[in-house]
């Protein structure tokens, strides 16, 4: 449920990869990294354009009140858990995710399945700069990698001729790094007009990719503190979303635990005075 309302069946696309568990009515794919990576070459394989989605505490948030965009991440056939506090919240409310699948690992590592299975890919996003950098790092640690095509996240709204070029370069995966939900929104719009079999929105790993942000310490992202090490680095762009959006995110799942421990506290009550309590007295 969201916003208090469930998202009716119309709303929810069969998750590719059928195993799934739904947090704050978020539908997430309950899968590992290497199912995932697995998940996508069959999306590539299947050759019809989809969108793939990664959520964090912040993007849930969002969720409860952008229908929008809410609408979009239902529809994607596959959604997994980029952020480490959204696996603990599931495991808190008894739901089984297996491991978080950060956004920028899936994003290296399909640099590399890509290289392997003859892929093109193409890069959306960031400045000039920073996806040309992406660019050439990418050829330098996959000298096999089929780069279709390469373009700036800057684009004009209602400009189509990016749509056009990255139709005719025509790779099977296209990186879309551009913040949320503007990433969500632009890939709905056009994603059967790119006409590419899996697109992905990476958000800020262009930046970390090519060197201007560095990336956390592996036992930062272990516990949880990979928000707190971005936080230090981009303080003025990023104190309102982790401030807020952390504090709105515990307080939905504890809304949502309590949500559950009275109703089970209503069913054990309904249960002990049912027929068969009563025969007893």
């Amino acid at each position: 449920m969201i916003g208090g309302r469930r998202l009716r069946a119309d709303e929810r696309r069969p998750s590719a990869a059928g195993r799934e568990v739904y947090l704050l009515g978020c539908r997430i794919d309950a899968l590992t990294f290497t199912a995932t990576l697995s998940a996508i070459d069959l999306l590539v394989q299947a050759r019809k354009p989809v969108q793939h989605c990664v959520v964090n505490a912040a993007k849930i948030v969002l969720m409860q009140k952008d229908h929008r965009l809410r609408k979009i991440v239902s529809e994607c056939p596959l959604v997994n858990a980029d952020g480490q506090s959204v696996v603990w919240a599931a495991r808190i409310l008894g739901l089984a995710l297996p491991e978080r699948v950060a956004g920028i690992d899936l994003f290296v590592a399909l640099l590399g399945m890509a290289e392997e299975r003859g892929y093109g890919v193409y890069f959306l996003g960031a400045t000039h700069d920073i996806v040309a950098a992406t660019v050439r790092r990418a050829r330098r640690e996959h000298p096999d990698l089929r780069v279709s095509g390469w373009h700036d996240g800057y684009l004009d709204e209602g400009r189509d001729d990016v749509v056009t070029m990255v139709r005719e370069a025509r790779p099977d995966i296209l990186f879309v790094g551009m913040p949320s939900p503007r990433k969500e929104y632009w890939l709905a719009e056009n994603l059967e007009r790119l006409a590419v079999p899996f697109s992905m929105g990476v958000g800020g790993s262009f930046d970390v990719y090519a060197g201007r942000l560095r990336r956390a310490p592996l036992w930062m992202q272990r516990v949880g503190l990979e928000w707190l090490y971005r936080l230090a680095q981009e303080p003025s762009r990023m104190w309102r979303r982790y401030l807020f959006g952390n504090a709105a995110f515990a307080r939905l799942i504890l809304e949502e635990l309590l949500s559950r421990t009275r109703l089970a506290g209503l069913v054990r009550g309904d249960s002990a005075n049912g027929p068969s309590a009563k025969g007893k007295r």
